[in-house]
């Protein structure tokens, strides 16, 4: 298929105002290339120049975030080589979250979570066609390591995966980028209200990242405000923020600066305690063993 180049990131991120407190995390990043090394996922719809780990930890160090985690995204589909390099270059520094089949044995698994691997992760048909759906027997397996589960939904798609995600056989589902939740629909519609729910049930966290994947507005995404709000409201314990560096797919649309992103948690967690809980104490139990 045919693939386009994804825009680069804002390599000069803006230091944050708001005060980070020491030991936060980044629970989503992406790294690329050099291709020549790593290609791209043939049924990938894009493909990026390099993005490499010393320049993520460039950014972080910027924003004055500790630890980062490497999340698969589409460019490699179900390889994971350069999460495998990049772990075994910083072990202190990032952890990852993979793409995982059902041909992926309990041995390897292993081998991953001795790497750092803390995590699978899912998307909704409508997200790439290369990429796996959601799959309960190796969900169920990777239990035994304590993976959390996560699931990337499209606009109201929460609605249909719902029931689906809440049957696994996992104690800890994490759903990305505040559940792509249409942002012009309110903290009314069904898919938000539904996200809700599933946060009720104890089992469920959410990524206050990606924003701009929530609308097609220009930064600071107004319309996602209420949403973020709410959510920390609801279940602050719950909550973990995202980067998403370095913003693929932003094709024609303005490419945020990090720093801004991160000042807008100050906005969505106003409280200072929850801000901790959202960017250290949660991510730590989740990933940082």
């Amino acid at each position: 298929m045919s693939q386009y180049l994804t825009p680069p990131p804002d390599f000069k991120p803006r230091k944050p105002r708001m005060k980070v407190p020491a030991g936060a995390w980044d629970t989503q990043i992406h790294l690329f290339g050099p291709a020549a090394e790593y290609p791209f996922d043939p049924d990938s719809p894009y493909y990026s120049d390099e993005v490499s780990a010393e320049a993520a930890i460039a950014m972080q160090d910027q924003l004055g975030l500790s630890k980062s985690l490497l999340v698969s995204g589409g460019g490699y589909g179900l390889d994971y080589l350069h999460m495998e390099h990049t772990l075994a270059r910083y072990p202190d520094r990032f952890r990852g979250v993979i793409f995982a089949s059902a041909q992926t044995s309990d041995e390897e698994l292993a081998r991953l979570h001795a790497m750092g691997v803390r995590g699978i992760r899912f998307v909704s048909d409508r997200r790439a066609k290369n990429l796996p759906r959601i799959q309960p027997e190796v969900a169920a397996r990777v239990r035994q390591f304590d993976w959390p589960v996560h699931f990337y939904p499209h606009g109201e798609d929460l609605l249909d995966y719902a029931g689906a995600l809440m049957a696994l056989d996992s104690d800890k589902i994490v759903i990305d980028h505040l559940a792509s939740v249409p942002a012009q629909g309110g903290v009314r519609q069904p898919a938000f209200r539904k996200l809700l729910e599933m946060l009720d049930s104890g089992r469920v966290w959410v990524k206050l990242s990606g924003p701009m994947r929530c609308t097609t507005e220009e930064p600071p995404y107004p319309s996602v405000t209420p949403i973020a709000r709410a959510l920390v409201a609801h279940a602050p314990e719950r909550m973990m923020w995202a980067s998403d560096w370095p913003h693929v797919n932003m094709v024609g649309r303005t490419m945020p600066n990090d720093g801004d992103l991160l000042d807008l948690l100050a906005e969505w967690a106003p409280d200072e305690d929850d801000r901790r809980k959202i960017l250290v104490d949660t991510p730590e139990a989740l990933y940082g063993r």
